[in-house]
């Protein structure tokens, strides 16, 4: 029952007040603790003071979203529907500018182009400050000039959309609006007329005075002048060719610093390139000792195996020879092969 728009109050652009907040604003509007506790039962009249109460403007903010009290509040507007005095009131309230906020903010939503027009147009003229607390919850600083330029001008403010609004000068065309009128226009016209003014009474000093003056006196000082002119012109000729020459000297120079600047980068671009070079020149000499002394190796210990192997045979072989089994008679080496498993002494031929 809380949460119902009021039975008396009108349909606004074809459709109730208050669904020209999104529903899952005013959703969150309606769980929130301010709209519970300071909200309910709100009239016109009691509205006012909470509004005084107001320290700063803004939409959702936080994690979860939670409403501020700023918009709480024009929910609870759209829901009671005050009347377009009260409104006004509001907007023309110069001690409270959240006071003047809230209407201007009420009056975009609701109100039509013209009354938009006439009644926030004023308030670029008003640039106080305001807090305004952005969406992660921390609080800027801006000007009511600067909300009031975005009523006017963007899609959406304070999480709310804004309802389209035709261009001012459509308006203009059609007879519905006078053409704005800035309040420094007073100010540049009263500067114009003082300059205009000036301009005219320095006229009429300077026809006095060439009326005070003679011809014959003018003729000299024109003469002088030019003959000044003249011997300014040759000194400042000579400056400039002075000037330039030092210029061209200057850059000359610079050239001279920029090609030795390049000549040491190269040099030590070379310089880098040998040392890489000596580098990896002595990092394949060392492989290749590496390699050669692992050979060497390989080849020593295979000699040794070899050796190793060998031994036994020729020890054979020369027990053998002793034995005189290996005799070229084989009948000698029969008869030591008997000797030899008896246990005597080979026959001696």
């Amino acid at each position: 029952m809380a949460n119902r728009t009021d039975p008396l109050a009108k349909n606004i652009r074809g459709t109730n007040p208050q669904n020209l907040v999104e529903k899952i604003v005013r959703t969150k509007i309606y769980q929130h603790t301010f709209w519970k506790e300071q909200c309910f039962g709100l009239t016109a009249e009691t509205l006012v003071d909470k509004a005084m109460e107001l320290d700063h403007l803004g939409g959702t903010f936080g994690g979860n979203r939670k409403p501020t009290p700023f918009l709480c509040l024009i929910l609870k507007m759209l829901q009671i529907q005050p009347e377009k005095e009260i409104v006004v009131e509001f907007i023309k309230n110069d001690d409270y500018k959240y006071v003047r906020i809230l209407g201007a903010f009420y009056l975009r939503l609701t109100g039509t182009d013209v009354d938009v027009y006439r009644y926030l147009e004023p308030l670029y003229n008003d640039y106080r400050k305001v807090r305004q607390k952005l969406s992660d919850g921390r609080f800027s600083l801006t000007h009511v000039d600067e909300v009031i330029e975005e009523l006017l001008n963007k899609d959406y403010s304070c999480d709310i959309a804004m309802p389209r609004l035709k261009k001012r000068w459509t308006l203009e065309q059609n007879g519905l609006l006078e053409p704005r009128k800035s309040v420094l226009e007073d100010d540049f016209e009263e500067e114009e007329e003082k300059e205009e003014n000036e301009g005219i009474a320095d006229k009429s000093e300077d026809e006095k005075d060439h009326h005070r003056k003679s011809p014959e006196r003018e003729r000299e000082r024109d003469s002088d002048r030019r003959r000044d002119s003249h011997r300014h012109r040759d000194r400042d000729y000579d400056r400039d060719y002075d000037m330039d020459r030092d210029y061209d000297r200057e850059r000359g120079r610079g050239r001279e610093r920029d090609r030795e600047r390049d000549r040491d980068h190269y040099r030590e671009r070379d310089r880098d390139r040998e040392r890489g070079r000596d580098r990896e020149r002595d990092r394949r000499d060392r492989a290749r000792r590496r390699s050669r002394s692992r050979s060497r190796d390989r080849k020593r210990n295979e000699t040794d195996d070899v050796r190793d192997r060998d031994e036994p045979k020729k020890k054979k072989e020369k027990k053998m020879r002793e034995d005189g089994t290996d005799h070229p008679d084989p009948e000698i080496a029969e008869q030591n092969r008997l000797r030899a498993s008896l246990g005597m002494k080979p026959l001696k031929m």
